[in-house]
């Protein structure tokens, strides 16, 4: 039997951040929402990287996968996933983030149009 309520131990529903939103601001441990085009997925490793680009830049945000495991990944396509930030040093140019993730859903192109439009409003 559990200790807990099931839902003391369910994430929360998380907050959407764009991919270039999420820097050292969004506190550690803070459930939050966002989307990217899946560009490597290191099944060894449980870790994906999701990029977004935005004006002339590229965004990315690593995820651990291993909760989500097994994941059938598809380089290419676009995701949104849920998760928890966690920083650590030295991954890509000094600190970055990585999502422990709860939940990844794949997206098709309509939606993905959509929510963009919808989050910038």
């Amino acid at each position: 039997m559990l200790d807990q309520p099931l839902c003391e131990m369910l994430p929360s529903a998380g907050v959407y951040y764009f991919p270039w939103e999420i820097n050292s601001s969004v506190p550690e441990g803070k459930t939050l929402r966002t989307f990217g085009r899946l560009c490597c997925y290191d099944l060894a490793r449980s870790e994906a990287i999701l990029t977004m680009q935005h004006n002339s830049a590229q965004y990315q945000v690593c995820v651990d996968t291993k909760f989500v495991e097994p994941f059938q990944a598809q380089v290419g396509s676009s995701y949104m996933v849920l998760g928890e930030a966690e920083y650590r040093e030295g991954k890509c140019s000094g600190s970055w983030c990585l999502l422990r993730l709860f939940m990844v859903h794949q997206l098709f192109k309509a939606p993905l149009v959509q929510l963009l439009h919808h989050m910038s409003m």
